[in-house]
């Protein structure tokens, strides 16, 4: 995959934060830093956009859509 520079201002305590997770070995510069918090915050907003829409369906709507030509076979109660 390609990948782009950018610039990005940091206020100076999140910057610290950074270079101790560098320091302590927890990744190998700023860089990777930032690309690994930005990674994170992607999956944890697709997460968050899967169980919004799954909020929104119909718990009876779509297991009648589910059992829909099973005939006389229904799904097991949990």
């Amino acid at each position: 995959m390609a990948k782009s520079k950018v610039a990005v201002t940091v206020d100076e305590r999140t910057l610290s934060e950074v270079d101790r997770w560098v320091k302590e070995g927890r990744y190998p510069n700023r860089s990777r830093a930032i690309q690994a918090a930005i990674e994170e915050k992607l999956r944890r907003h697709r997460r968050q956009q899967l169980s919004e829409e799954a909020g929104r369906l119909d718990r009876g709507e779509e297991q009648a859509l589910a059992e829909e030509g099973m005939g006389d076979e229904t799904w097991p109660t949990y």
